[in-house]
């Protein structure tokens, strides 16, 4: 299983806004930007959102999103996700859906599982 290695240093989401790719929708704006060291992950969450529980709730949302997609996405790629306000009012599933529809539209989504089993049986 892929592990998620996450984003902590300014300069690395400066140079995610600055040279990475954008994506929007309605609850969040993903940058993407290649990198050497497999899949890092950058959150942030604006005062605009609210109070510290909200902004945390919007980034428990985003993480639970992005952890859906995960076996999917390609190795090698930097991800800041934005919040919008709107992602106070929907379920981490809805977020995985637009999440889905953004990472193929950038073209790090791969359509084999990674070695994880499928289970087909009736």
């Amino acid at each position: 299983m892929k592990s998620i290695i996450k984003l902590k240093e300014n300069y690395s989401f400066r140079r995610a806004y600055k040279k990475g790719k954008s994506y929007v929708s309605p609850y969040f704006v993903i940058y993407v930007t290649k990198n050497r060291r497999g899949i890092r992950l950058g959150i942030t969450a604006g005062k605009k959102l609210g109070c510290a529980v909200k902004r945390n709730r919007a980034k428990r949302v985003i993480t639970a999103a992005f952890r859906e997609c995960l076996p999917y996405i390609k190795e090698g790629y930097d991800f800041v996700i934005v919040a919008r306000t709107r992602i106070l009012n929907i379920k981490s599933t809805a977020a995985a859906a637009s999440m889905r529809s953004l990472l193929s539209s950038a073209g790090v989504w791969s359509n084999e599982d990674n070695g994880q089993a499928v289970n087909t049986a009736d």
